[in-house]
């Protein structure tokens, strides 16, 4: 037996997280047994485990989903855990040793602030130099607890403390700020130390948000502000705190100017280090710093999960008709380049990012207002050179002021650097189809792009906002492809508190920088009743406090997350029910307001138009009967009964509802798109007796467009799982194999490395569509990954066994495939699913992980005759527990 995946908080070795109160998560492999029968975990503050905290004993109860001892710990300390597990055969084993560590031991933030004098030019640099108080070999520890605003990098000798970028990060500064916390024992010298923090724009202060053309800046504030402290702590308890106050200077930096859409501009003549020392120029010009009031929101410890540079690739050199010197990485990401530079001192080194040439040349009109733009002036020696507080979205970067072969290219060391959030990848999915395979790696690249702390809608324009419509839909895509526990949790908990500014609605963006933007211009608020835009409000973007919630729980069985996030799901529905009471007569269907619906869907009349043609008011009380029903199943697990009670009974009065107003006495849908249909269908609004002529019907619609679909945001999500649950599986096969517009396939074939924001976001003729809303890393139609794990591959989470402690294996194989092979490494272990073509039969292998079981599903059409090599005891399929397994199925006679 082995204790693979321990986690505290959905997190491996969390440092500087609020984990007073952790959840412990583990996974049990190469067990002789088969279910857990018994698990203990203890808890210390010595790496030996001589002082024990906690011990829970051997308990039933433990389970690898999730257990909270009900701690009470302190910030500040390392804590260290282990577990023992027990199998039902009696293999028992106890884990490797664990750790976790919160932030400060002081809850509150009680550190001074600090800002620069400098009102103008470029950047500060703050610093304060120290003696250490002790010898090295005597620190225990050295803890670096920092927050600064706009974004920081902090050195400590010269050398960078950790290995993120771009903190504090992205959330809705009005309300909460996190703070980070970093091991900077490595860092340190005997005697004199200088730590110096540079400051950027970021989110907080500079040009952000597509508001009043995206020339809004200080949105959150308008000064540099810094505020943290250095703890060094000795083997016998001393202590020697380094904080940010008067004593500190500063100076203006090398970096010019910076902002998230535009880009940065980075003098290298402008000397901070020399070595391990401050250089003379910089102590010379610095000035003392001045003390600031803290910034709005409070200061917590974190919540993002690091942000981090994941992978590399390096570029070929094109050589434009235009003359350009262009760089082509070969796939569409999210960071920055970084490169080798010898140059004379003062020669200016100019890069620009784009997604796609145009005629072979260089190209970057779709990305609006935002320049996207590196400048480095050279320092005159050689320098590694990279920005620091912005970031792009891109393929192709244009290279101007330094003259590029293909000789001297590999000297130059260009690398483009692909940052995303720390997630473990955890689905792979593998077939015959090199197409197929592409677009799911397109999927993958879409969530890495866009996961950069919060999911945002594209990550190169100027725009890269939390669009909730799109985080909701993508969301269980997102669960396959990577743990995102951790990271949705963060989202929520900034949905959360704009949720509790809003009467429950939830923001079309979070964190809502669109409220803060319009009452800077003094723009009177939205009314929510109002069928103009606004800027919260709307079905099936709101539904994310819902949908992700529940997803999360399928996914991950953590019941703590669940109760954490039941605020979410109860305030978004409560605003439902109140729109419905106030303003639409409490009839049970939500008629008023602005709905996104169906964005961008291709059966509006109008070309020009990005509303689909299905009544929006029908999305939206479908999105109401969803809801309700999530919620109410939410609360009956949490124990709520009187809540669980009510939100049934709200989705039974919808639901009947919707029938009454939007079907015929004979049971046909009043509205007559693939989206209505889709949803009718999926969301089990069209009865029983009816759904077969449905089914026809939406067979019918895809046929008249030859087998395409026309369905937009909403009705894409839903459609193929809605084909499937229709028994049309076939017709799904064949929209995913389109290869022309509109199809997935019809991206791969134009060379797309990412999802695209529109169906022809380039044309066959290789020309991009249009510039005002065409990003081409736009995860959201990725969302169809989601129903190729389920039914391609066949591995679906089992409602009465979340967490994957129970999975339901209904793989359906078209023939268009030869074979496919999928693994999940889901939170209670490693699921392995795939099938193949032998002639006229279909061999599946399938493993189940320890402590888990499975049911599997013969698919239609066929019946099991063996399993291992034994005739199978029932042809539909059969339970399955941990263990390898052969299935073979046959042609049904």
């Amino acid at each position: 037996m082995k204790i693979t995946e321990m986690k505290a908080n959905h997190m491996t070795s969390p440092l500087g997280f609020d984990l007073r109160n952790p959840t412990f998560t583990f996974q049990v492999e190469e067990s002789t047994g088969s279910f857990l029968k018994a698990a203990q975990i203890r808890v210390s503050d010595t790496p030996d485990m001589s002082h024990v905290l906690y011990d829970s004993g051997l308990r039933a109860d433990i389970s690898g989903l999730g257990f909270t001892p009900g701690l009470a710990l302190e910030g500040g300390k390392r804590y260290y855990w282990t577990v023992t597990a027990q199998a039902d055969d009696g293999d028992s084993a106890t884990s490797a040793l664990a750790w976790f560590e919160g932030g400060r031991k002081e809850q509150v933030w009680d550190l001074p602030w600090i800002t620069s004098p400098f009102q103008e030019g470029s950047h500060p640099v703050f610093y304060s130099s120290f003696d250490l108080s002790c010898p090295l070999e005597e620190i225990a520890s050295a803890r670096l607890y920092l927050v600064g605003l706009g974004l920081y990098e902090a050195y400590l000798n010269g050398g960078k403390v950790g290995e993120e970028v771009l903190a504090p990060f992205y959330n809705d500064y009005r309300y909460w700020i996190q703070y980070q916390t970093y091991d900077a024992a490595d860092l340190l010298r005997s005697g004199s130390n200088t730590l110096a923090v540079m400051l950027g724009n970021g989110w907080y202060k500079g040009r952000f948000c597509y508001l009043n053309d995206a020339q809004e800046e200080s949105i959150y504030g308008d000064q540099f502000l810094l505020s943290a402290e250095l703890v060094v702590t000795t083997k016998d308890g001393q202590i020697q705190r380094i904080r940010t106050g008067e004593d500190w200077s500063c100076f203006q930096g090398p970096v010019q100017s910076s902002n998230i859409y535009d880009g940065e501009v980075y003098d290298a003549a402008v000397s901070v280090w020399n070595g391990s020392e401050l250089s003379a120029e910089a102590v010379q010009k610095a000035v003392p710093a001045f003390p600031a009031d803290p910034p709005q929101g409070e200061i917590v410890e974190r919540m993002s999960p690091p942000l981090c540079i994941h992978e590399r690739f390096q570029p070929k050199l094109i050589r434009t008709p235009a003359g350009e010197q262009v760089l082509d990485f070969g796939q569409e990401l999210t960071g920055w380049v970084e490169f080798d530079c010898a140059a004379p001192k003062g020669v200016q080194v100019f890069l620009q990012y784009g997604e796609i040439l145009q005629d072979g040349c260089f190209y970057r009109e779709n990305l609006r207002t935002a320049r996207a733009e590196f400048t480095h002036y050279s320092g005159g020696k050689v320098e590694h050179v990279r920005p620091h507080f912005t970031f792009y979205g891109f393929r192709y970067v244009k290279v101007s002021g330094i003259e590029l072969t293909e000789q001297n290219l590999a000297s130059y060391r260009f690398e483009a650097c692909a940052i995303y959030s720390s997630l473990q990848r955890t689905g792979t999915i593998e077939t015959s189809d090199p197409k197929l395979n592409r677009l799911l790696e397109n999927t993958l690249w879409g969530q890495k792009g866009n996961f950069l702390d919060i999911p945002t809608d594209c990550p190169q324009r100027d725009e890269r906002l939390g669009w909730t419509g799109d985080a909701q839909v993508f969301c269980a895509t997102a669960c396959y492809h990577m743990d995102t526990a951790g990271f949705y949790r963060k989202y929520l908990r900034d949905m959360l508190y704009e949720q509790r500014e809003n009467l429950g609605a939830v923001p079309y963006v979070v964190p809502d920088v669109l409220s803060v933007v319009r009452r800077s211009l003094g723009q009177p608020d939205p009314v929510f009743t109002d069928s103009s835009w606004g800027e919260a409000g709307s079905c099936a973007w709101g539904d994310a406090a819902t949908i992700i919630p529940w997803t999360l729980y399928q996914f991950y069985g953590d019941r703590v997350l669940l109760s954490e996030q039941y605020e979410n799901m109860k305030r978004w529905v409560d605003f439902i029910i109140y729109m419905d009471e106030t303003h639409c007569d409490g009839k049970r269907l939500w008629t008023v307001g602005f709905h996104f619906a169906d964005w961008l869907a291709l059966d509006n009349p109008d070309p020009e138009s990005r509303f689909g043609r299905t009544d929006p008011y029908y999305v939206a009380s479908v999105y109401y009967l969803y809801s309700s029903e999530l919620t109410a199943k939410a609360a009956k697990l949490l124990g709520k009964e009187a809540d669980a009670a009510y939100y049934a009974k709200i989705a039974d009065e919808v639901r009947a509802a919707i029938r009454a107003e939007y079907l015929t006495a004979t049971g046909r849908l009043a509205i007559d798109t693939q989206t209505a249909l889709v949803l009718g269908l999926y969301f089990d609004v069209i009865p029983e007796p009816f759904r077969e002529r449905a089914a026809r019907e939406l067979h019918r619609k895809l046929e008249e467009r030859g087998m395409h679909l026309d369905t937009g945001f909403v009705g894409t999500a839903y459609l193929c799982k809605a084909l499937t649950k229709a028994g049309l599986t076939k017709d799904a096969y064949d929209l995913l194999f389109q290869e022309d517009y509109p199809g997935w396939l019809y991206e791969a074939n134009m060379g797309a490395t990412t999802i695209w924001e529109r169906w022809n976001s380039v044309l066959p003729n290789g020309k991009i569509s249009g510039t005002g809303m065409n990003s081409l890393n736009h995860y959201a139609y990725g969302a169809v990954a989601e129903w190729v794990y389920r039914t391609v591959c066949g591995i679906a989470p089992d409602e009465s066994g979340v967490g994957f402690k129970k999975a339901l294996l209904a793989p359906v194989p078209d023939r268009r495939l030869e074979h496919v092979s999928c693994e999940y490494r889901s939170a209670s272990g490693i699921y392995r699913i795939g099938w193949a073509y032998e002639g006229d039969n279909v061999r599946f292998e399938v493993k189940v992980p320890f402590d888990c079981s499975a049911h599997f599903v013969a698919p239609q059409g066929f019946r099991l005759v063996s399993v291992n090599g034994v005739p199978a005891s029932d042809t539909n399929g059969m339970d399955l527990h941990k263990g390898d397994y052969v299935l073979v199925a046959a042609p049904a006679e």
